[in-house]
């Protein structure tokens, strides 16, 4: 059972990262369940102006749909998402991911909207190519299910911050979040915790002086 201090700080933390950082806009875009998928495989390993530069490079080649991207020559991807980095093996899971939704599923990912969350869950991850991340940023940004995608950022801050256990695992970490925010803090949640490690929880020399939450952080005089 939850200590009630637990929940008071961890809310604490969050209306304060709410005070400091607005959420993205592009956070209330529309986008499909596909383009979702394709654009958490770009953003692995690369910051996210990178993501967002190859995402829009291979939108202007091609259409952001499985069967546009089965047909694709993959040398073509590669082009287009080389500012991403890892292109070649990102090249490689959109051709296979496209694949895949194209013939388990009929090219439509539809089925998150409809579905209990954990059963889409299920279903996303028999995609090879498909990790928790990247399931669980669909289902949040393009379903609203109530689940908190943990990238590296979250996975650095929650644990500095001691919102999870140190050693926890993906899972562990998603659940222990859930556990302490409610459902429709999730969104603010993920995007919030991200925009504190990029600008002030940095995995290396992180600047514990100037952090808006570091009086409510255990790991505050970690830069020192």
């Amino acid at each position: 059972m939850l200590d009630n201090g637990e929940v008071y700080r961890a809310n604490k933390i969050l209306h304060i990262l709410q005070s400091n950082f607005s959420i993205p806009k592009w956070a209330d875009s529309q986008t499909t369940p596909f383009q979702a998928l394709i654009r958490t495989v770009l953003s692995q390993a690369t910051a996210s102006r990178n993501t967002a530069r190859a995402f829009e490079n291979l939108s202007r080649k091609f259409s952001i749909t499985p069967q546009a991207l089965v047909n694709a020559n993959v040398k073509d991807i590669e082009e287009a998402i080389k500012v991403a980095g890892l292109y070649r093996n990102k090249s490689r899971v959109i051709k296979n991911i496209s694949e895949v939704i194209l013939k388990k599923f009929g090219g439509s990912l539809d089925f998150i909207y409809t579905s209990p969350l954990e059963e889409a869950r299920k279903i996303l991850l028999t995609i090879s190519g498909v990790g928790p991340k990247t399931a669980d940023v669909t289902l949040l940004f393009c379903a609203k299910k109530p689940t908190i995608p943990v990238d590296t950022h979250v996975n650095r801050v929650s644990k500095r911050l001691g919102l999870v256990p140190p050693k926890a695992d993906y899972e562990e970490i998603r659940k222990s979040l859930q556990s302490l925010y409610q459902p429709e803090d999730y969104l603010a949640v993920h995007l919030l915790l991200i925009s504190l490690g990029r600008k002030y929880c940095k995995a290396r020399k992180p600047l514990c002086k100037l952090c808006p939450v570091s009086e409510l952080c255990p790991s505050k005089h970690i830069e020192d």
